[in-house]
């Protein structure tokens, strides 16, 4: 039976400069996707690569005082280095400077200019040299690029057009037909209003130079950038030279973009792909941007991160691992060199690496190594086993509906309850009754078969770790060469010798200098200002706060409070309980944002009436001059914060 197939792809990166941490969170979602649909048992394509073309790339090239190939092929080469060091796996990386993809882009321009669609005119216009775009006056913002906020110069020269206003409508009702074809819905919103406001036919070719693919009925002109990169997508499955592949794998399953270049790939690809009567595109999911330690990466800030150095520093996983769980797709995310050695102090070190270490170290001391046939279930065992089925079938309705941190935390829960196992049924003490050694082979063994599974749950996000627990478990083949299904309960092995503990992941150590600094900076920002007087006014007792009632809640639903700005109607759920919020926090968060959040809601608080609507409560949030932030806390709904 044929495999089902899987298309997957990443944006094409442009090399006018190193890749940034941003870069390598956006592949290394797709690789954790790519990896899940294979174990899943999909025929999996997963394209990556770079985009070399245009006018950008041929003044640094002169500046730089080489060729244009020269100057990209050094660059593009780290792009791939880049890949290699953070464990990508992808089936082929396109670089639209190879003949493979002129070909297509000249037949593509070949096909839209027979059948009407492409004409030559003049281009009088406003074009940013950085993002690529034209833009009309309307569009700009503060009079610079609505996209990278830099200035935009006048152009005139002649050029090609392509009658994407033709193809409006029609792209409109598809994507009001389709919904899940623009994700997250806020992207599809933004889109959606876009075309809206009308489409202006797309230049797309450049006279004023010549880095570029040249147009085949006119040596004169070069195609333009986005009609060349965009077409990079059919290039390597064959829709020239191969269409047995070609049938197979298009129309792709999911192109994840950054949030800036989500236009490009709603608007002006599936234009492209409907005048050349192609099918669209499944999904075009818009991630979120990643900031560093609040503030967006910037070159003249100086806080760009250079993801080699972390991969060289703390491993390509424990990267991995912090880009993948800190973040919920679809948003924004911040990303901190403190946070990042904290989660693998805690979740990495202590968590996975010491249920790893303490269950080998045991099946050494206690049974020379062996894991041994376990004894029939008790109570304290069935639970655990129906965490790990419970735990498995959440993972997949997860991973297949792409929420990844919420699958990672999902796996982390139940290493969390694999440890507490090890407590509840303390070995060490079953192996000094020599009457209870068929129950320490029970714990053993179901120990043991809690890390086989986990390291198959985190194979996608983790793969190198994945298979360092299986081949210190001792298993006879690689976690890449498995299933999905071989994390059913039960198939370990019994009589198997497991290796020695290896530690995974090494606790990190600040330094003394660090910890006063990183002190000093806490303190700073926790400086209280007391009544001159000293008296306590104003002040509370232990007693008073323990009256507010603080639990972790999770918003399962959103919408505006009707006439209103600021308020929204949120639906919470508190273990089992609903409840309804109303809170004013619309200017700083759409409905589609808040859901799935858990948050910290004052519970007790008595009920009080907004604009008609009966509010159960109150979300907590920091603000300071114009930003606000609602609390989140990664705890079970109903935890309660004290």
């Amino acid at each position: 039976m044929e495999k089902k197939s899987f298309y997957i792809t990443t944006p094409i990166y442009y090399p006018s400069a190193k890749l940034h941490i941003g870069h390598a969170y956006c592949t290394t979602i797709a690789d954790s996707i790519a990896r899940y649909k294979r174990l899943s048992g999909f025929d999996v394509f997963f394209l990556t690569g770079s985009d070399e073309h245009g006018q950008k790339i041929q003044q640094k090239a002169e500046e730089a005082g080489v060729e244009p190939i020269e100057y990209v092929n050094k660059i593009v080469a780290d792009f791939q280095d880049l890949w290699r060091h953070l464990n990508i796996s992808n089936d082929d990386f396109i670089r639209t400077t190879e003949e493979r993809h002129h070909k297509v882009v000249q037949e593509i321009f070949k096909r839209i200019y027979e059948k009407g669609d492409i004409y030559k005119g003049e281009y009088k216009g406003l074009y940013c040299t950085p993002c690529e775009s034209f833009w009309l006056e309307r569009q700009l913002v503060d009079g610079k690029c609505p996209d990278c906020g830099r200035p935009v110069k006048e152009v005139s020269e002649e050029a090609y057009f392509f009658k994407i206003s033709k193809y409006a409508d029609r792209l409109l009702k598809y994507i009001e037909d389709n919904p899940d074809f623009i994700q997250p819905i806020s992207r599809r919103n933004e889109m959606i209003n876009f075309i809206k406001q009308g489409l202006e036919d797309l230049c797309i070719s450049r006279t004023s130079f010549s880095w570029g693919i040249p147009v085949p009925i006119d040596n004169k002109h070069v195609i333009y950038v986005w009609f060349d990169a965009l077409s990079n997508y059919l290039t390597p499955i064959g829709f020239l030279d191969d269409k047995e592949k070609f049938d197979k794998f298009w129309p792709a399953d999911l192109h994840l973009v950054g949030k800036e270049i989500v236009r490009f790939h709603t608007i002006i690809w599936p234009i492209i792909l409907m005048a050349l009567d192609l099918p669209l595109p499944k999904k075009v999911y818009g991630h979120g941007w990643l900031i560093v330690d609040g503030d967006k990466m910037s070159k003249s800030k100086g806080n760009v991160v250079d993801p080699v150095g972390l991969i060289e520093e703390f491993g390509a996983d424990a990267i991995r691992y912090f880009l993948l769980r800190e973040i919920n797709l679809g948003q924004d995310g911040n990303f901190s060199r403190d946070a990042l050695i904290g989660r693998i102090n805690s979740d990495l070190a202590n968590d996975l690496g010491n249920l790893l270490h303490r269950t080998l170290n045991m099946i050494g001391k206690f049974n020379d190594g062996v894991i041994a046939a376990p004894a029939p279930i008790r109570p304290v065992d069935e639970n655990l086993i129906q965490e790990a089925k419970s735990t498995v079938t959440e993972y997949k309705q997860l991973m297949d509906n792409m929420h990844l941190s919420d699958a990672i935390k999902l796996v982390w829960s139940f290493i969390s309850r694999s440890n507490k196992y090890v407590d509840e049924t303390m070995p060490w003490a079953l192996a000094k009754d020599q009457n209870k050694k068929a129950e320490l082979n029970r714990v053993l063994y179901d120990l043991a078969e809690s890390l086989r599974i986990s390291a198959i749950l985190i194979f996608p996000f983790m793969p190198d770790t994945a298979e360092k627990i299986w081949e210190q478990l001792n298993m006879q083949k690689k976690v890449a060469d498995s299933a999905i299904s071989d994390t059913d309960w039960g198939k370990l092995q019994e009589g198997m010798k497991v290796n020695k503990p290896e530690q995974l992941f090494p606790r990190i150590e600040i330094n003394e200098e660090e910890k006063e600094a990183d002190t000093k900076k806490e303190n700073k920002k926790n400086v209280t200002v007391q009544n001159e007087d000293q008296d306590g006014e104003g002040m509370i007792t232990i007693d008073d706060f323990s009256k507010v009632e603080l639990r972790v809640a999770e918003v399962i639903e959103a919408k505006p409070v009707p006439k209103t700005e600021k308020l929204l109607q949120l639906t919470v759920e508190l273990e089992g309980e609903k409840r309804t919020i109303v809170s004013g926090i619309a200017k700083f968060y759409t409905p589609e944002d808040l859901v799935g959040r858990h948050v910290v809601l004052v519970a007790n608080l008595k009920p009080v009436k907004l604009r008609g609507v009966l509010s159960h409560g109150m979300l907590l949030a920091a603000s300071k001059g114009n930003e606000l932030k609602i609390v989140e806390v990664d705890m079970p709904t109903g935890s309660k914060v004290k």
